[in-house]
């Protein structure tokens, strides 16, 4: 395994994207990323998520589903590494984060520029409503399971 740190100023990102990845993570303004020799491929899950210990949670469930993972803590994260990265299947998000955009906003942006990526919202508060995602998008109300959230994976990533 191989560890290093970009200034995100001075990140090639068709270089970064050709890397085989485990997790990358945005924090501070800079671009953290392990990279695994050899490691199988896998469908890439990005988790948008800006409580810390919830992530973590996420990040842990969505991986012992067989998923690889990386990790934002706000929308504004989430799209650098959607630009960084091309190999992303499912957005993972959060609906009521700090930032330019809620979870929300943040799928429906997905949606325009990467429209095969699919969609889990999630929120312990907010009600989702008719429309309120993109078409095929997900909602996993908080407190969710592993089991949940395997589940909803599977079947968006079976999905043609």
């Amino acid at each position: 395994m191989v560890q290093f740190t970009l200034d995100r100023r001075n990140v090639d990102l068709d270089a970064l994207a050709a890397l085989t990845m485990r997790r990358i993570t945005l924090r501070g303004g800079l671009l953290e990323a392990q990279t695994v020799a050899d490691a199988p491929s896998r469908q890439v899950v990005l988790i948008v998520e800006d409580e810390a210990l919830v992530r973590t949670t996420a990040v842990d469930m969505i991986e012992e589903a067989g998923f690889e993972v990386l990790e934002a803590t706000n929308a504004d994260e989430a799209i650098l590494m959607l630009e960084a990265r091309r190999d992303i299947t499912v957005v993972f998000t959060d609906i009521e984060m700090p930032g330019s955009m809620d979870g929300l906003r943040l799928a429906q942006a997905v949606r325009g520029r990467w429209p095969p990526i699919k969609i889990i919202a999630t929120s312990g508060r907010y009600v989702v409503r008719d429309g309120d995602l993109p078409s095929g998008g997900l909602f996993v109300a908080k407190p969710y399971s592993s089991a949940q959230i395997s589940s909803a994976l599977r079947d968006l990533t079976t999905q043609a």
